[in-house]
């Protein structure tokens, strides 16, 4: 989908109020055409497979279709995939070019218990979801969350690799949803607000508002973020059932007036410093728009705060 900066900036200063409404429906809509998808699909599979890039909005998203699951009397258990990381092992685990730890490897997940657990939930079996500490870097021996699904319950594993063929082929009749800000921004002059920069503004405003950090540090991050789209996400998005697209139309006027400080304190030479100076420009030229005509339940919360969710 491609939006038009000038009828976004009309809406912006003409219908503030309505314009947050209807952008914030239009995503509700999609939420509500994947958790249909979902309901058909329980008979074969009670599994969800929900992977997205960064940025995508995805941990909201699958609170959205849980919300919309309970309505219809299905219970939904979500889970994040990055549990099921291996204790990381600095002799063997993947790197980057650069010799970092490849954090964006499907190297790390445990693929085996994965695929064991998504066998034993099919059956009806009891399983021990396990507890990753990120502060040491280790799976926890003791912690871990014990699930079995019942009648008209679904489990939602949500996770950058839930497309991956390590998964996917071994679990054919689980429903595979991909989530990402997938729609553009148009100017006149012919200019593109691209997809990749909404998902890393997001980030920088996300990072900023819940982890203190600036700009720099996100931007330091985010050539490693795309190299590992391309490589581990990108190509699994045709095995994808249903593709939700987590654009809110409204969303960069919101936005700009708390990142553009943020990115402004970016110097030359810096890493992004060329990806900031595109991007820069564009978001100037966005009406703002206030952050209270944003409702608690939308989206956009999960990045600016506020919300209805706790993460």
């Amino acid at each position: 989908m491609a939006y038009d900066i000038g009828r976004i900036n009309d809406l912006v200063v003409r219908d503030p109020e309505g314009f947050v409404k209807a952008a914030d429906a239009e995503y509700f809509e999609r939420v509500t055409r994947a958790a249909n998808a979902i309901c058909e699909n329980l008979d074969r599979c009670p599994i969800v497979l929900l992977s997205g890039p960064s940025g995508a909005g995805k941990t909201t998203t699958a609170r959205n279709i849980e919300t919309e699951l309970k309505r219809r009397g299905i219970n939904t258990h979500t889970i994040s995939m990055d549990n099921y990381f291996n204790t990381l092992d600095l002799r063997t685990c993947p790197r980057t070019p650069e010799g970092e730890v490849d954090y964006e490897s499907p190297r790390l997940m445990d693929m085996d218990l994965l695929n064991e657990h998504f066998a034993a939930l099919s059956r009806g079996e009891e399983i021990k979801v396990p507890y990753f500490m990120f502060t040491r870097q280790k799976r926890s021996v003791s912690q871990f969350t014990r699930l079995r699904l019942q009648p008209n319950e679904v489990a939602i594993f949500e996770g950058i690799h839930a497309l991956n063929d390590m998964i996917t082929d071994k679990n054919p009749g689980a429903f595979a949803l991909y989530i990402a800000a997938t729609s553009e921004t148009v100017f006149p002059d012919g200019e593109i607000f691209k997809p990749e920069w909404v998902r890393l503004v997001r980030r920088v405003v996300r990072d900023n508002n819940f982890r203190g950090a600036s700009a720099e540090y996100t931007l330091s991050l985010w050539d490693n973020v795309m190299r590992g789209e391309r490589e581990h996400i990108t190509p699994y998005i045709p095995k994808a059932r249903l593709r939700l697209d987590s654009s809110l139309e409204y969303e960069m006027s919101v936005l700009a007036p708390i990142a553009l400080p943020l990115l402004k304190e970016l110097t030359e030479g810096r890493e992004g410093f060329e990806e900031v100076r595109k991007i820069i420009p564009l978001l100037e030229r966005y009406e703002p728009l206030s952050a209270d005509f944003v409702p608690r339940e939308s989206l956009l919360r999960e990045f600016i705060g506020g919300g209805i969710y706790t993460y």
